[in-house]
């Protein structure tokens, strides 16, 4: 292979990362088309993008000089290109690939790719739990934070990449190393989901000892593995049958996580999302809360559900109401599940300690079975709910809008709800505080029930009202 072709990024990842973060569209300068690699250069580039697109598709500087000289063809470095010209200051470089080899889909077009810094979208976190599922368990280990990756044979293979979320899909970033047996590499990685395909010599693959897989929207299989930071365990019961561990991350599905007998007693790792979770024990089909765990809380139907907690502890709080008897917290993050969560009385009013992974969340007050908003809390939804966002990674803001009665922001995050998210106004500007999932996100402001878009960005695209649409990207 030639030098534009000496190393590995599939084209469609380009055309993700490469878009969102430079002016070029990759497919408009670099294609594959009828098995010829086509190159389309523009005379009219700067200096400095002249520079950016030679270092971002690996194009040496005397072609890039001579693709202009009005020759039909041009030689470099024993290469033959053709040259078409397009217009006055756009020609289009074509050449076989070499050896005539056709591709098919599970080729990847080769570029240098060590420039890509930032992280794709995070998936890490997607999942509520997860448990690995592989064929040969020597495969993939996990252990304080370094995960190692185990390709067994292949031993006569030129190269094997790692690609996977956890490197935005980087397909030259994490070579494998060659091993007896066969290809291996250690990576440090947090708890959580990924998703990751092997490269042999230029051909993806999926994890063939890997049973967990899901669609990669691109017509193939990428494998799933989990980074485990929890085990739940349950000493005795020796002589039982079938343990399983069920609870609010799993749908409490009664066959769901598996435990296993490990010499005193029976144990599950597993992934499990940060946050509160209630859980039992299914010990031969009877349903037991944890009888180690002083956590308990009513299920709603005269029962117990034991709980635990992952993360940061912070703390609802209702002033005052002294002569209440009872206050419970209900929210969409507990299934507004009445009878759950009851708070501490304190001094001067009521709290309950409790712990959210990062995200949006609605909840009420319930005092001796009257459900009422959060009196301190601004925020509220139409829905008649107090709003709090855990870990706010953006605080949607509108200036010069003070007269204004009512201001809504809403956009792709809440299916462009028209009540969206109801800004509160200070220092006569409007705020609303947010997480938002890493990527890109597109919104708007409603002033008094008319649509604009957010005068202080100016990062926007069209939409099929013809009107423009605000655009916001949210870093990992």
């Amino acid at each position: 292979m030639n030098k534009v072709l000496k190393h590995i990024i599939i084209l469609a990842f380009l055309a993700v990362s490469l878009t969102a973060r430079s002016q070029y569209d990759p497919k408009e300068i670099c294609s594959i088309d009828n098995n010829h690699l086509v190159l389309r250069l523009n005379r009219k580039w700067t200096a400095k993008e002249k520079a950016e697109v030679m270092k971002q598709f690996d194009i040496d500087s005397v072609l890039m000089a001579e693709a202009f000289s009005g020759k039909p063809e041009i030689v470099v470095s024993k290469v033959k290109w053709m040259v078409k010209k397009l217009d006055n200051n756009r020609v289009e470089l074509s050449k076989p690939m070499n050896g005539g080899t056709q591709l098919n889909k599970n080729d990847v077009f080769m570029l240098d790719d060590r420039w890509i810094n930032a992280a794709g979208i995070e998936e890490r976190e997607s999942a509520a739990c997860g448990v690995n599922m592989f064929s040969l368990y020597t495969v993939f280990n996990y252990h304080h934070g370094e995960a190692r990756f185990f390709l067994p044979e292949h031993k006569y293979a030129g190269s094997v990449y790692l690609a996977g979320s956890f490197n935005n899909w980087s397909t030259m970033q994490t070579p494998m190393i060659r091993c007896d047996l066969g290809w291996f590499i250690t990576i440090s990685l947090k708890p959580g989901k990924y998703t990751y395909k092997y490269i042999i010599d230029g051909q993806w693959s999926p994890d063939p000892y890997n049973k967990l897989i899901e669609n990669d929207g691109k017509g193939g299989e990428n494998s799933v593995v989990f980074c485990y930071n929890y085990c739940f365990f349950l000493p005795a019961y020796k002589g039982s049958k079938n343990v399983f561990v069920s609870g609010s991350f799993n749908n409490w599905n009664p066959t769901g996580i598996r435990m296993f007998w490990v010499g005193r007693g029976w144990a599950a790792n597993l992934f499990l999302r940060e946050g509160t979770h209630a859980y039992k024990f299914i010990v031969d089909s009877e349903w037991m809360p944890d009888p180690f765990n002083k956590v308990k809380r009513p299920d709603g139907s005269g029962h117990e559900n034991s709980f635990l907690s992952i993360g940061d502890t912070m703390f609802f709080i209702l002033k005052g109401h002294s002569s209440v008897q009872q206050v419970h917290l209900a929210g969409n993050f507990n299934a507004w599940n009445p009878s759950e969560l009851l708070m501490q009385k304190i001094e001067g009013g009521w709290q309950l300690p409790y712990v959210l992974a990062a995200g949006n969340y609605e909840y009420k007050f319930i005092l001796d079975g009257r459900w009422i908003t959060d009196p301190d809390n601004p925020y509220s939804l139409k829905s008649g709910n107090s709003f709090i966002a855990i870990k706010p990674n953006h605080v949607f803001s509108l200036a010069g809008k003070a007269g204004a009665r009512k201001v809504i922001v809403t956009g792709s995050f809440n299916g462009w709800n028209p009540d969206g998210y109801e800004m509160v106004i200070k220092h006569d500007v409007w705020t609303f505080p947010v997480y938002l999932k890493p990527g890109k996100h597109t919104y708007k402001f409603i002033v008094d029930g008319k649509w604009i878009s957010d005068p202080a960005n100016e990062l926007w695209e069209n939409n099929e009202y013809g009107t423009n649409n605000s655009v916001l990207w949210i870093e990992p």
